[in-house]
């Protein structure tokens, strides 16, 4: 109600090693779970927009009990878009059934993106019967940018030492896998498990770091998002700091950049795993922008 209809609701599963060992809870395959909370929250909202009983029953939620004190009046955008946050192709598949966009892993390039994350889309949709031309992919990549060459040269130590920690991670390795490095997943988490944490930036080789990250100064940065990203994803978002007047005209001039002249794109099609007829755009957040 606050933000008149431009909200959107992005839910993500978080992996097995941090449900079980850092919130000290069981961990179930999140697909199935998600597909059940999709529908729980939208069932939920539907009976409160519209003064109806609550009666949604899945594996995981059984729910009848709406009490009045605790029960919002309808509100004039009840229509709220739902994106899951998604690397792996079933959860990309849940997407596809019950939600409105994706939120690609920040270590999702744009070939993992076009070539497994959106077929996946597409054969979930299917299963539900949905038609995915309005679907989002909403994508905050990994990028290092600086308004200098020598202030970025910073910025590239913490960006390879950030792609360092993610190939660890084993819920990742299917976007790594996909560009021949499974074997460097494997080794990364190695390392991790032995708490060999300094010496994982030095296996990100520059080949490794520019397949992963887009890098360069202001003034290229705007050109080197769009080269790789349009006609894959639908909006991009992005966090750089912004400690003056200056700075923010320059970012101003960036989105700007980044959001004019949208081209056509294939997107996949519910029927079959290649593409179809659709359009994608640079979107700025409903809103405002980062």
């Amino acid at each position: 109600k606050l933000s008149d209809g431009r909200f959107t609701l992005g839910l993500g599963t978080q992996v097995r090693g941090h449900i079980r060992r850092r919130y000290g809870m069981n961990w179930s395959p999140p697909g199935p779970w998600m597909r059940d909370y999709v529908g729980a929250v939208r069932a939920i909202w539907h009976a409160w927009q519209h003064a109806e009983p609550l009666n949604y029953e899945s594996e995981h939620y059984q729910l009848s009990l709406l009490v009045p004190l605790f029960t919002p009046a309808p509100i004039a955008h009840p229509d709220i878009p739902v994106h899951l946050a998604a690397i792996n192709p079933n959860l990309c598949a849940v997407a596809g059934e019950v939600a409105d966009g994706v939120r690609p892993h920040p270590v999702c390039t744009s070939s993992y993106i076009s070539e497994v994350m959106l077929p996946a889309v597409a054969k979930g949709a299917a299963r539900a019967g949905r038609s995915v031309e309005h679907f989002q992919v909403a994508h905050k990549p990994l990028i290092a940018t600086a308004p200098t060459p020598e202030m970025l040269e910073e910025r590239v130590r913490d960006v390879r030492a950030r792609v360092a920690f993610y190939v660890s991670t084993p819920a990742y390795r299917a976007a790594f896998s996909h560009h021949g490095l499974g074997e460097l997943a494997d080794e990364m988490a190695t390392l991790s498990r032995q708490q060999r944490w300094e010496e994982m930036p030095g296996l990100i080789t520059d080949d490794i770091l520019h397949t992963f990250a887009t890098v360069g100064t202001w003034d290229e940065i705007g050109d080197l998002l769009r080269e790789r990203y349009e006609g894959v994803v639908t909006s991009l978002e992005f966090s750089i700091a912004v400690k003056t007047q200056a700075d923010a005209e320059v970012m101003t001039k960036l989105i700007d950049q980044l959001s004019s002249s949208p081209s056509p794109v294939e997107r996949a099609d519910p029927a079959t795993s290649g593409p179809a007829q659709g359009r994608g755009r640079w979107s700025q957040p409903r809103g405002g922008h980062k």
